[in-house]
């Protein structure tokens, strides 16, 4: 393979995941610029080697390509609970997988389709994320300076939320303080100002949104 083609297959695969994983990482997302530039160029430079390597039979390395970036992917689960999330980011990363081989192999249309359709999947989902359709939740947890019932915590939740569940309570009786630990769902926005009523309480510690 010629210099020209492998620069232009790096090149082109580097640029556009770098552009996916910089939006990822202002997103504040677990997985974003560095880990997206790598999975992607790796790929795709590991795909260049198969085509050069075994130019008959190449499908060996790439789907051993495949399978490890999975056990990558399953490394960004999150467990909380009873519930696991990152399922989204885990897939996403095992796509910029399959985009990079495709790029490497030379399958430009077929690589482009896929990244277009990556942001696609993107868009809608942060417009779902936007008006709280759907199954978008985020961890709340929140502090008190002293002991009281959860269910002055879920009085104000109601306000601003579809819906919350409490998933965790750990009490700290030598300092009077209650950690409360919250699935919550609703829209951004929403949630982004009805967390500043808690500020005028007077049990009220800090709050930590995930």
């Amino acid at each position: 393979m010629d210099i020209w083609t492998v620069l232009l297959r790096l090149g082109l695969t580097s640029i556009l995941c770098m552009l996916f994983g910089l939006d990822r990482q202002r997103a504040h997302k677990p997985v974003g610029f560095g880990t997206y530039s790598f999975v992607g160029v790796g790929a795709c430079a590991m795909a260049i080697a198969a085509v050069d390597i075994f130019p008959d039979n190449p499908l060996g390395l790439f789907g051993a390509i495949i399978t490890a970036i999975g056990f990558l992917g399953a490394g960004v689960l999150i467990r909380s609970g009873d519930r696991i999330f990152g399922f989204t980011t885990a897939a996403s990363i095992w796509v910029f997988a399959v985009f990079g081989v495709l790029m490497g192999a030379g399958e430009y249309f077929t690589g482009l389709l896929t990244y277009a359709i990556v942001w696609g999947v993107v868009l809608v989902d942060s417009h779902m994320e936007m008006h709280g359709i759907g199954s978008h939740q985020r961890k709340f947890i929140i502090t008190t300076n002293k002991i009281i019932p959860h269910r002055e915590i879920e009085t104000i939740l109601m306000l601003f939320t579809t819906k919350h569940r409490l998933i965790a309570t750990e009490v700290n009786k030598a300092q009077n303080k209650l950690i409360f630990s919250y699935l919550i769902e609703g829209k951004k926005e929403s949630v982004n100002t009805g967390l500043k009523k808690f500020y005028d309480r007077e049990w009220f510690d800090s709050f930590k949104l995930e």
